[in-house]
């Protein structure tokens, strides 16, 4: 019999990037612009940026990863809520549902992103994603900062 477990977490991280929130906003809307940030190496990446629509990420460290999203609420310049589940190799590691809030500060955006995930079995942990998901925060501010 195999040990199965479950973990609840939360978290929220805040950025401050010194272009407007519809900047920030196309950055994340954009396929190409987000694959550039998000999914650099991964040549299979799929973006359909609209409620509905989902998102392909595709890795390899070691083991095959998946991660698929869909779009449940997309207000332009403003907020994007989407569910995310997380395959390793073929087997459901996490589910997520993520709410992104862009809101003008000064002349640039504060961007607040929290997660609510569902780790299974110990495939995944909380700490990773959250380290996981500030890397490629940090790496949206550089794509920003680049315009």
């Amino acid at each position: 019999m195999t040990d199965h477990s479950v973990k609840h977490s939360t978290f929220t991280l805040e950025r401050t990037y010194a272009v407007s929130p519809a900047e920030v906003f196309a950055a994340w809307s954009d396929r190409d612009t987000k694959a550039k940030w998000f999914a650099a190496e991964d040549g299979r990446y799929s973006l359909d940026f609209r409620v509905g629509g989902t998102e392909a990420v595709h890795g390899d460290d070691g083991v095959d990863l998946v991660a698929r999203s869909e779009y449940h609420d997309i207000v332009a310049d403003e907020r994007i809520v989407y569910t995310t589940s997380l395959f390793t190799d073929g087997i459901l590691s996490t589910v997520s549902l993520t709410t992104v809030r862009f809101a003008r500060d000064g002349d640039g955006t504060r961007l607040v992103l929290t997660e609510q995930g569902t780790f299974l079995d110990d495939r995944e942990q909380p700490e990773w994603r959250e380290q996981g998901t500030g890397n490629w925060l940090d790496a949206l501010g550089c794509q920003v900062a680049r315009r």
